[in-house]
């Protein structure tokens, strides 16, 4: 199972209309939440990966504290699911990218220019690069990572 949505509102703190806080708050906790008590259903030896973002590793700038926050929930689901679903086998994972060219943060936005300067790459990812770490978490040479943070950020927090 592959958790893998969001959305990014941002805005100052004091600025945010409820509704929108709502629809953050929807889109990037309550879904996966939702959807992981599905993995009750999973097989032994299943595998539940979510994808957050490494913005709840280091931090944003000013606006970002609710999407920063919306998925820094994600954390605090991960780790006791994963001993929640470890007596069977099934490895629960976050993967934590960094800015990658998506609709969300394109590579030519508004955001990409500062972004690439911090970056010890010095680009965004590709969605191809964050879709190669889930399909390994995915496979049975993940078996023994659960309850993992995985960040894959181009070096951004390095």
């Amino acid at each position: 199972m592959v958790n893998n949505a969001g959305i990014s509102v941002l805005g100052p703190i004091a600025e945010l209309p409820d509704p929108e806080v709502d629809r953050d708050l929807a889109v990037n906790v309550r879904v996966v939440f939702l959807a992981c008590r599905a993995a009750d259903r999973l097989a032994d030896g299943g595998r539940v990966i979510s994808v957050g973002t490494a913005l709840s590793r280091y931090g944003g700038g000013p606006g970002s504290t609710l999407y920063g926050m919306s998925k820094s929930a994600l954390i605090g689901l991960t780790k006791p699911l994963a001993r929640e679903l470890g007596p069977r086998g099934i490895t629960v994972n976050l993967v934590q990218p960094g800015p990658v060219d998506t609709d969300l943060d394109p590579a030519g936005g508004p955001f990409a220019e500062g972004q690439r300067a911090v970056m010890a790459l010095g680009r965004l990812g590709t969605a191809d690069e964050v879709a190669s770490l889930v399909a390994y978490l995915a496979s049975a040479d993940a078996g023994f990572i659960t309850g993992a943070e995985v960040v894959v950020d181009g070096g951004h927090a390095a």
